[in-house]
């Protein structure tokens, strides 16, 4: 492996952006190739990123002798070729979350991707930090028995991040706000309670004005059981536009840890203690967990990595089991994992 790592990106829209900033940040790699549906966004990027080398298709960018791994940035109902190039190519790849949304094309590429042996990386950043770590040492020997949580946002409207007339607030292309954006707390619940067996979710709608842009739930409430016996309610809304924000609340026995904001600062809290200490949340989340993957890249040693593509598939396919459960009228649906 040379001493840069030469990285491909497949999309290069604004998660592209976010990671090609970190990337800038560490020395030893640079994006060298680059491959979207549209040909002027990859121009774009091409330009903004020393001429890095427009490719036609992902399987094209990842047959390219020039590449040592890739990254794979596309929106929800995207995936399938470029991880199937990533397969076939031999090409370690690091991929953004949720990683997709049909539950039969996650399963078939998760069997794939762990029977190719291939080095993968998701981007679940918080599982990255030192307080969510801290929390999951302390948790191995006071389990969690319960969980609750959000993700508040505002209405989407154009003009805005979220606009009306993308994709994001297309329930069929981006799976609904739970799947694509609070999937975050989703997999953190994970990393901290375990697996989960049971999913039952209700939507609330008719608040927003739905339009033809505009057809996921204005806002869903989904109740968690786990393998451990711990629960989790966890709620996400797009029509809250005089509060927004982003918690998480794990409560063991003796111990609570109150995550909030983006950062998801940690407050810890112990029996018998009147205050709670703080672990405050990186900032630089992004640096930290591209550089942990281009050095896993580099090294061959994949320790560091804390979400694997297979890991990464039981969150999406949990959220798709969340939409499954809207759709029977708050029905528990039981889950199964990747491959089964």
């Amino acid at each position: 492996m040379p001493e840069q790592v030469r990285i491909g990106f497949i999309g290069a829209g604004g998660m592209a952006r976010a990671h090609a900033d970190a990337i800038k940040e560490i020395a030893d790699a640079r994006i060298v190739g680059v491959t979207d549906t549209n040909p002027s966004t990859a121009s774009s990027f091409s330009a903004a990123h020393a001429g890095a080398n427009v490719y036609e298709t992902p399987d094209e960018l990842a047959a390219s002798g020039d590449i040592d791994c890739l990254y794979i940035l596309l929106p929800p109902f995207a995936h399938g070729e470029a991880e199937r190039a990533a397969i076939r190519h031999g090409k370690p790849f690091f991929i953004e979350k949720p990683v997709g949304l049909d539950k039969n094309l996650l399963q078939e590429l998760s069997r794939e991707v762990q029977a190719s042996g291939l080095m993968t990386c998701a981007g679940y950043m918080n599982r990255y930090r030192r307080g969510v770590n801290f929390a999951r040492e302390i948790l191995q020997s006071d389990p969690a028995h319960l969980a609750f949580g959000a993700w508040f946002g505002g209405s989407p409207k154009p003009a805005s991040g979220t606009a009306i007339g993308s994709w994001w607030p297309l329930k069929e292309k981006s799976g609904g706000q739970f799947h694509e954006q609070v999937t975050h707390t989703v997999d953190l619940a994970r990393y901290l309670l375990g697996e989960a067996v049971q999913v039952s979710a209700f939507a609330a709608n008719g608040f927003n004005e739905r339009s033809a842009g505009y057809t996921m739930d204005d806002s869903v409430v989904v109740n968690i059981q786990f393998a451990g016996g711990a629960v989790a309610n966890l709620m996400a809304s797009v029509a809250s536009n005089a509060k927004g924000g982003v918690f998480l609340t794990v409560l063991a026995k003796d111990h609570a840890f109150e995550f909030t904001g983006w950062e998801h600062s940690v407050v810890i809290r112990r029996k018998g203690e009147a205050e709670g200490g703080v672990i405050k949340g990186e900032d630089n989340i992004f640096r930290i967990e591209d550089q942990i993957f281009l050095d896993a890249v580099r090294s061959g040693d994949a320790s560091g990595i804390r979400c694997t593509y297979a890991d990464a598939a039981k969150t999406a396919l949990l959220t798709i089991a969340a939409n499954e459960s809207l759709a029977a009228g708050g029905q528990p649906i039981k889950l199964l994992g990747p491959g089964k």
